[in-house]
């Protein structure tokens, strides 16, 4: 195996053996439940320690995540970025299981799993990064939090139906003032999402490159921006109702006039075990978009 495709491997080394891994299911999807049990069953046949969790129980799967060598996310997509923002900080490699609607992450599904995570297990794989980004919330000097993204962080108005004005600086420079339902900061992988939706261009998932995708603009920058890894984005919202601050699109909280939220690239990235052929983003792609030219062999 060629020396680019074994570096970054799991932290305990680029050919380390698996041992003890985790099978993470939805709590909301009892299928998942009885294929993860099927998995952690085929892993104790090839005297391996299976564990298994919610992926909702984030809490314990992140104090088990520096023991494990693996983990196997069960659902869809929305599972699989819960999983990698709780595997990242360790480097551990993750693996999906797609029983979702989409599954653009997932590697496996029910039907061919039995095929693939052997070939997992056997070192048989190669392993893609994708970056992530750090998103922090500020009102005036105190922090709202901080918080990691796979795909996306999202700065948009609230219930009601008016525009919030989004004052935009790029490392510390005036770039524009959005007047707009939102601005969405994404990554390449988040470029096939939300960013996706509202026009923006698809990246393919090995750039580290930051996304600009405002979100129905009114008579400001209707373009979508890609920039560079290494800048900062700050967004100043202004607003005299309610703004809403999202991350990835699964969790949010209330912003006031006159909070920042600032996003640059993640310390951490997420890491994808493959066994597909390195240009499979593309088939995928074009299958889920229903765009598949079956006219050719």
């Amino acid at each position: 195996m060629a020396e680019e495709e074994v570096q970054g491997r799991s932290r305990k080394g680029p050919l380390a053996p698996f041992h003890r891994v985790g099978v993470l299911q939805h709590p909301k999807l009892p299928a998942t439940h009885v294929v993860a049990q099927e998995v952690a069953d085929f892993l104790l046949a090839q005297d391996l320690i299976p564990w298994l969790a919610s992926t909702w129980d984030e809490p314990t799967v992140r104090d088990m995540m520096p023991d494990l060598d693996l983990v196997i996310v069960l659902g869809g997509d929305g599972s699989t970025l819960r999983a990698a923002r709780m595997a990242a900080p360790c480097g551990v490699p993750i693996v999906g299981l797609n029983m979702g609607r989409l599954g653009f992450l997932a590697e496996m599904s029910p039907e061919d799993w039995r095929e693939k995570l052997p070939r997992v297990l056997a070192g048989d794989y190669w392993l893609e990064e994708r970056m992530m980004l750090r998103a922090q919330a500020w009102r005036q000097d105190a922090s709202l939090g901080t918080y990691d993204a796979l795909n996306d962080v999202v700065v948009s108005r609230g219930s009601l139906a008016r525009v919030v004005r989004i004052h935009t600086h790029i490392d510390g420079g005036h770039l524009t003032t959005y007047v707009a339902d939102g601005l969405i900061v994404a990554t390449p992988t988040g470029s096939t999402a939300y960013a996706l939706a509202v026009g923006g261009p698809i990246l393919p998932p090995e750039l580290r490159n930051i996304l600009l995708v405002p979100i129905a603009p009114h008579l400001s920058l209707d373009r979508a921006i890609v920039l560079s890894e290494g800048v900062q984005v700050e967004m100043r919202v202004g607003t005299d109702h309610e703004a809403i601050l999202t991350v990835d699109g699964q969790f949010a909280f209330a912003l006031d006039d006159g909070d920042r939220v600032v996003v640059q690239a993640s310390p951490y990235l997420a890491r994808f075990i493959r066994v597909q052929e390195r240009t499979y983003f593309y088939k995928t792609l074009m299958e889920r978009l229903g765009m598949v030219d079956r006219g050719r062999g």
